[in-house]
């Protein structure tokens, strides 16, 4: 590696950066750089504003003067991995070691002593994916009937809760979100060291983390923010002394500060020092030095502020135990009576009874907590998965969250809670007559996140007053040339001019845009105005996902919240079919209390009572959350959906398929890659779907574009759309505009543009393109059958979640009044199914 000495802050700059510091203010990377760099008296000052900022923030927890620690047992699952770290001895080589894995029953014994001695916390730390270096690794898994690494690690987990009641802690690397979805629901916590941000110490032969995929920082930083959308309470941390220089370990504390503020997820930061170890390819670097370690730990504080929760691994400071504390920790981490620290063996923990008697001799009082910080433990839901919440709540204090140190851990069934239902389960009629409580939920300043941070993803000309449209009349004029003659042309990256320059039509050019999208209409399915007799049931709205734009989902305890029984949602659909419908849409909110079972239960509910009705049911977020929950793959639970007996899904919790506004618009919502995943499993196994794009909130037209190449890529592959639907935002109760993020959802000029373009650019792909009268409204309506559109979507009976949104335009129509609508606008009319078939008279 090159050598990149620091050049050392002056005197002057680190007292400018301290008198900064002492008064409260925000510090910029120059100064918590300077900061660092404090030394004797200076260091001295540093560590008394850290240590002050760390007790007003105890005290404002309601627990003045406590540092805590975590009483486990380190379970080392595997210590195969794909990676190279060059400074790692917990890692080795398949010959090394008895087995690749440790067997069930060797994980259930070492849980079991841990209990015996009081641990509440397993430790479960293996290496990154060993399967996909290590042939042992891989044959071991399939002797087993294990598919990865980490289906074992769940199955590992749920037998401790169930057979020792110790609650585990994961660390195994870098994960998906989909993946942490799977393993949220059978461990309170989990966690990745960050390390470091300085890609060159990941990318220059030579570095610490040269050759371990896993390690690049981007990688790691993506896996903070997916823990964030999940709602894990996550561990992550920084090492200190592994060749970074200032800047960059400031930069790494900087990325966490700004991921724990959007999400709110990180309980706890570590700050680490290396520690040379014998048999490593840095067996010869200097160990980070204790005051180095102190200047960090406080500099993390200051930066990080008192709402962090900041631990420094005891068993490597040397004893130098009053210097971490004055630094400003608050946490010594997991201490464990049973087991050695496999990741650095060669420095045992501190016996319990000497961390606490050196934690008191600096003033404080060591507490025990769980692996799950107290805050997450007191919130409960949405950070616990229901099934564990018995499993925490038998070992915690409810008045303080920590520990109650005399329980011992007990093995209880890992099984879904009784789920009640009730609530406002009329809200389907009342949202049009009384409308909803409140105009926003009551946890809003603090479910979506940051609203600074968020606002500050929103891409320059996507933001709230930003005018969208333009382009070069050259390239508007050739646009309307090949939407004439070959309209599927515009998503080629080629056209992509035109087709951007189409998006901004205005006037005559949007007029002529309009005309043609007809033309392409007629060419494609003719005259007929096509819908369809269907109910919408939302049989829940209660979810935690935290959408930003969703005014919809509700938490358990809101006003506004139901959950329909299996019958109400059977009564709803059998008095759909005795009204006509021969469709029902069910989609409802993520609710973490929704049984395993759900899902299937209420299409078989829906097929008992009514055999012939097509059921068209549950978003791609349902779906892969629920198939996560279940710990089985989508394409399995996607077939347990189809012999359940269901027909269709729609194609929604698609918004824009574009990760950059996803994490704009959602807080937890699945990516644009898990959403393609879905909906094209659902396609290979007959299962049909819907495509949407909800626009007009913090998006643009580059975005449109690359959202409309993504559904062509789909359809091109399986074929399985049935139509496009265009969602205008509704903006007037969604979280995201009241925060003042979002623009008032689409202007007019929008609405006709994408309708327009959706004709054009899905042109010989997907035939038929809806639109939406609940957004719309009537009038709006038949503009869209003047430009492109040829379906009004259904009857619906019920529409709940435009409504809570703002929309004021109703939630059902007649036959007769969507037949209207066809009529104004010139067209004939004609019912059909779900799929555009001749629907029954």
């Amino acid at each position: 590696m090159v050598d990149r000495s620091d050049p050392e802050p002056t005197e002057a700059s680190i007292r400018r950066a301290l008198g900064r510091a002492a008064t409260g203010r925000a510090l910029d990377a120059g100064e918590a750089i300077a900061l660092l760099a404090a030394r004797g008296p200076m260091l001295d000052d540093l560590l008394r504003i850290a240590g002050d900022i760390r007790d007003a923030g105890l005290r404002d927890a309601g627990r003045p003067g406590v540092v805590t620690y975590s009483k486990k047992v380190f379970i080392p699952l595997t210590r195969l991995c794909r990676d190279r770290c060059h400074y790692c001895t917990f890692a080795t080589v398949p010959h090394r070691l008895p087995a690749a894995y440790l067997e069930r029953d060797e994980v259930l014994a070492i849980a079991r002593e841990g209990a015996a001695q009081g641990c509440k916390e397993a430790l479960f730390t293996l290496g990154d994916r060993p399967e996909e270096r290590w042939p042992a690794a891989r044959r071991w898994l399939d002797e087993r009937g294990y598919d990865s690494t980490l289906d074992y690690l769940r199955a590992c987990a749920v037998a401790v809760l169930e057979e020792t009641g110790l609650l585990p802690h994961l660390n195994p690397g870098v994960l998906t979100w989909s993946e942490l979805q799977r393993l949220k629901p059978v461990a309170p916590s989990m966690g990745m060291m960050l390390e470091t941000t300085a890609t060159r110490l990941w990318s220059e032969p030579g570095g610490p983390h040269y050759g371990s995929p896993d390690k690049e920082p981007a990688v790691r930083l993506r896996v903070l923010d997916d823990a964030g959308r999940v709602g894990v309470p996550f561990t992550t941390g920084i090492l200190i002394g592994i060749g970074e220089d200032r800047a960059e370990r400031v930069d790494a504390i900087f990325a966490i500060r700004r991921a724990t503020r959007e999400y709110g997820h990180l309980q706890e930061v570590i700050v680490q020092n290396f520690r040379a170890k014998p048999d490593t390819a840095m067996r010869g670097m200097p160990d980070a030095e204790l005051h180095d370690l102190a200047a960090t730990v406080a500099v993390a504080r200051v930066l990080l502020g008192p709402k962090a929760r900041i631990q420094a691994p005891p068993n490597l400071i040397a004893g130098e135990y009053d210097l971490l504390l004055r630094a400003g920790i608050d946490d010594w981490g997991g201490v464990s009576p049973v087991t050695p620290d496999h990741v650095n063996p060669e420095r045992p923990w501190p016996h319990l009874d000497e961390l606490a008697a050196r934690t008191a001799s600096a003033g404080f009082t060591l507490r025990e907590r769980l692996t799950v910080y107290p805050e997450y433990v007191r919130a409960g839901e949405p950070w616990l998965d229901p099934r564990l919440l018995p499993h925490v709540t038998a070992l915690a204090d409810p008045a303080t969250g920590l520990a109650v140190e005399a329980a011992r851990p007990e093995g209880r069934p890992w099984q879904e809670p009784e789920s009640g239902y009730g609530g406002r389960t009329d809200l389907h009629v009342t949202i049009d007559v009384t409308g909803r409580t409140d105009d926003r939920r009551g946890d809003f300043d603090s479910v979506y996140g940051d609203w600074a941070e968020v606002a500050g993803k929103v891409a320059p000309e996507a933001r709230a007053g930003v005018p969208l449209g333009g382009g070069a009349d050259a390239d508007l004029r050739a646009g309307l040339r090949l939407a004439a003659d070959d309209p599927a042309a515009l998503l080629t990256p080629a056209h992509e001019a035109k087709a951007l320059a189409l998006f901004g039509a205005d006037g005559p050019a949007l007029d002529e845009l309009c005309r043609l999208a007809d033309d392409a209409r007629r060419d494609a399915v003719g005259d007929d105005v096509t819908y369809v007799v269907n109910r919408n049931i939302n049989f829940t709205n209660v979810c935690y996902v935290g959408c930003r734009f969703c005014a919809f989902a509700q938490r358990e305890s809101d006003a506004d919240a139901f959950r329909l029984s299996l019958k109400q949602v059977a009564d709803r659909a059998e008095e759909a079919w005795t009204a006509g419908a021969t469709e029902v849409c069910l989609q409802g909110g993520i609710d973490p209390k929704m049984p395993v079972t759900g899902y299937a239960d209420i299409v078989r509910a829906i097929k008992a009572r009514v055999p012939d009705m097509h059921v068209h049911a549950f978003s791609p977020m349902e779906i892969v959350t629920a198939a996560a929950k279940a710990g089985v793959p989508v394409r399995e639970w996607l077939l347990q959906l189809r012999e359940a007996g269901l027909d269709t899904i729609p194609g929604t919790a698609a918004e824009i398929l574009d990760d950059d506004v996803r994490w704009v618009l959602t807080k937890g919502k699945l990516p644009a890659a898990a959403w393609v995943e879905v909906v094209s499993t659902a396609h290979e196994l007959g299962i049909r779907s819907s495509s949407t794009m909800m626009y007009g909130h913090v998006d643009h037209p580059g975005q449109w574009l690359a959202h409309f190449r993504v559904l062509a890529g789909v359809q091109d592959r399986t074929g399985g759309f049935t139509e496009f639907v265009a969602l205008p935002f509704v903006h007037t109760n969604a979280p995201i505009y009241l925060a003042g993020i979002a623009r008032p959802g689409p202007t007019w000029r929008e609405n006709r543009v994408v309708h327009a373009m959706a004709r054009l650019l899905l042109h010989g792909r997907i035939d038929n393109i809806q639109c939406s009268w609940v957004k719309l409204g009537d009038a709006g309506t038949v503009e869209m059958l003047r430009g492109g559109c040829n379906d009004l979507g259904g009857t619906l009976m019920e529409e709940t979640i435009s409504r809570m949104a703002g929309s004021g335009n109703g939630s059902a129509r007649t036959e007769e009044q969507l037949r209207a609508i066809a009529t104004v606008a010139g067209r004939p009319f004609r019912k059909r199914t779900t799929a555009y078939g001749h629907a029954r008279a």
